[in-house]
């Protein structure tokens, strides 16, 4: 008989996202500014990003429904679209390059679960998203992944490995459909 999966034995002290006071004044901020279907001021997102330690670049748009688990764990370049209801559940480092494209409803896991340990062990991994990259929405991109310059993750995919340049990925998980040619 195997082992069985004991929550008791869970342990997650060695994770440290960051100090119990900057957490306590980010939630609330994150509820009212970014994640707030009703306010919808982009360059005040912008700069409460900023205020908790999130490197943003010049003409980000964050629309309503945001969410993003740690600010000072995320970096946005320049020319930045975050569609609705995205979630930058960012538990490691997210890293977002220029005029990359995150459509409604995508999630962005760094982090997960060891499903072969008894204690279930957190996993982190840093996901990154170079220039170019396209998310489609209600797509998933895993722990550790990073897209590479111009992918495509289509509609409802889930990116559980990294993704090579100029190139079109569909399905859970996403394999690779043809290269993206843009005019």
């Amino acid at each position: 008989m195997s082992k069985k999966v004991d929550l008791n034995t869970f342990n997650n002290d060695w994770y440290k996202p960051g100090s119990i006071f900057r957490r306590i004044f980010w939630y609330p901020c994150n509820l009212i500014f970014i994640k707030n279907r009703w306010f919808s001021i982009n360059f005040i997102k912008v700069l409460i990003l900023k205020l908790f330690g999130a490197k943003v670049g010049a003409k980000v748009v964050l629309k309503p429904g945001v969410n993003i688990k740690y600010p000072w764990k995320l970096s946005i370049g320049n020319h930045v679209w975050i569609g609705e209801d995205v979630w930058i559940d960012n538990l490691d480092d997210v890293i977002i390059n220029d005029h990359v494209c995150i459509s409604q409803g995508a999630l962005l896991l760094s982090g997960n679960h060891n499903y072969k340990k008894s204690s279930f062990d957190l996993m982190v991994g840093k996901i990154t998203l170079e220039n170019g990259v396209w998310i489609g929405a209600r797509s998933v991109v895993c722990p550790g992944v990073k897209c590479a310059t111009h992918a495509v993750l289509t509609v409802n995919s889930v990116a559980n490995k990294d993704l090579k340049s100029f190139s079109i990925y569909t399905g859970t998980p996403a394999v690779f459909q043809k290269q993206r040619i843009i005019d």
